[in-house]
């Protein structure tokens, strides 16, 4: 790594980013030395993805303040264009490579070495091969990358971001899905990057691989940076206490339930990845619920939460095993139909996508999974429907002129209100809330938690999953942990502390994590 008498290769000085009613960076400051691997922790929604958007010039200049700072000259990038040729190369989580390309279209799309615009396919394989050898990837370049598993396509994105002659390497959660083998041979990479003094951010929730790659660690927290400090003066337990150190606060209602007999269980959950042969999102997962219980999933991006729910549902797409039981009973579900038959109701993560018809009224979108209730035996009882709904904006509060109001004209939190009333509509037994106050505010979020208060109060079971760990703590009765698709803990709400459940999360047992 460079001395640090040196001037920073990258500076990053008091960035903000604002979207609709939320501040996403709040003077955030990063720097980067050349041969540099800087991690950039965090939970989720900590601010370190558009972080690095501001960087990578997704969002354009004028779209944020502060500056960016190469070599001590200011640079306003208005596209990914412009932060490419600075020499800053970003690597998302989802690949941007083209599957039916080969390997060395792949790395020189939109660059190929041409001759009176015709390209130069010689030249292109012998540049591209010349690359995979310098890091040691023993692929032909003629090879289509739709022919290779994920953790290889991973090693072309490098190699393709490298052959810009990138400076900076942004690689956000560069792990998630190689093996241990290939995170060796990424580790070893980007060893021999740090050599040539390619300067590099590394983005992951797996703390043992940012202490075994970084040379300095940088904590986001709610937008702000917290502190920036040399990996060697640092362990596991004090990162994890910056990431979450803040307390739950008075926002959440205390929580009196009366635990009754199990209402709903799941065994041997397993779901596979629809696109990736072999992999796992939801590995041997089992879990119950009783009467009148919030139970909380805890765990960070790409954990199996959501997958898990969705399985269960009867919605996701990969191939799903495991027994699912209803008041004792064993149940099969193959699509959400069956789940509703049961009495499980399901408020996704994206209401928008899948939990509202956004250019239908508030009254259609509310009585749409519980109609049969509400219909006669050939005809729906409009009067009833219109009742119900009626009923349902005034017991929610659903701030709307009535219930003929299109729903996509509507705040999200009285979107997210009118996506809990439909639910509430099928009576269920057991309910499933994924990031049920995901884009609202603080307000509507008090009136969302005061709701799954009292319907578990009235003897609802609850399954929450929330990637806001004060919500899940604040709110659940018992928490499990999921960790890469498996249970790493479970506690009960007077031992579930921040500490304890981010440990777990992190890839921790509870045994580990004390």
């Amino acid at each position: 790594m460079a001395d640090k008498t040196d001037a920073p290769l990258l500076e990053m000085q008091n960035i903000t980013k604002s979207f609709p009613g939320v501040r996403a960076l709040d003077g955030v400051t990063f720097d980067l030395y050349a041969g540099e691997i800087h991690a950039l922790v965090g939970e989720n929604g900590a601010g370190k993805s558009t972080l690095m958007k501001v960087l990578g010039g997704v969002y354009p200049a004028g779209s944020y303040g502060g500056e960016i700072m190469l070599n001590d000259e200011v640079h306003r990038f208005n596209s990914v264009r412009d932060a490419e040729n600075a020499g800053i190369a970003v690597i998302y989580q989802e690949l941007s490579l083209v599957k039916e390309m080969t390997i060395g279209e792949n790395i020189f799309l939109g660059r190929e070495p041409r001759r009176f615009g015709v390209v130069l396919w010689d030249e292109l394989y012998s540049r591209a091969s010349r690359l995979l050898k310098e890091l040691h990837l023993q692929l032909d370049p003629r090879t289509p990358v739709g022919h290779l598993g994920i953790g290889q396509q991973q090693l072309v994105e490098i190699a393709k971001a490298l052959s810009q002659e990138a400076r900076i390497l942004v690689l956000d959660e560069p792990t998630a899905a190689l093996t241990d083998t290939e995170v060796a041979t990424l580790f070893g990479i980007l060893n021999r990057l740090r050599e040539r003094n390619v300067g590099m951010i590394y983005i992951s929730h797996k703390l043992d691989e940012v202490f075994r790659i970084s040379d300095r660690i940088t904590v986001l927290r709610d937008g702000r940076t917290v502190g920036t400090e040399s990996t060697k003066q640092l362990d596991e337990a004090r990162v994890i206490a910056r990431m979450v150190g803040r307390e739950v606060g008075n926002i959440f209602p205390e929580a009196k339930h009366e635990r009754g007999r199990v209402i709903f269980e799941a065994r041997g959950i397993r779901v596979e990845d629809p696109n990736i042969k072999g992999k796992l999102l939801v590995n041997d997962v089992g879990f119950h619920v009783r009467r009148g219980e919030v139970l909380g999933i805890a765990g960070l991006m790409g954990a199996g939460r959501s997958d898990l729910l969705m399985a269960i549902f009867g919605a996701h797409a990969g191939r799903t095993t495991g027994e699912i039981y209803v008041e004792g009973e064993r149940v099969r579900v193959g699509r959400p139909s069956d789940a509703i038959e049961h009495g499980v109701g399901f408020v996704t993560e994206d209401r928008k996508r899948f939990g509202l018809i956004l250019d239908q009224t508030i009254l259609n979108n509310m009585t749409l999974a519980g109609l049969p209730r509400l219909s006669g035996e050939f005809l729906t009882d409009v009067d009833a429907e219109a009742a119900a709904g009626a009923r349902s904006m005034r017991e929610l509060r659903v701030k709307a002129p009535s219930v003929f109001t299109v729903a996509g004209t509507l705040s999200g939190g009285n979107q997210q209100k009118v996506v809990l009333a439909k639910w509430l509509l099928t009576n269920p037994k057991i309910l499933f809330l994924d990031e049920p106050t995901r884009g609202i505010d603080v307000g509507a979020k008090q009136e969302i938690y005061a709701l799954i208060n009292r319907l578990a109060r009235e003897g609802l079971a609850i399954v929450l999953v929330s990637s806001e760990l004060p919500e899940v703590l604040g709110l659940s009765d018992r928490v499990i942990v999921l960790h890469e698709g498996r249970v790493t803990g479970e506690f009960k709400r007077a031992e579930a502390t921040p500490e304890a459940v981010m440990a777990c999360a992190t890839g921790h047992t509870k045994r580990d994590s004390g």
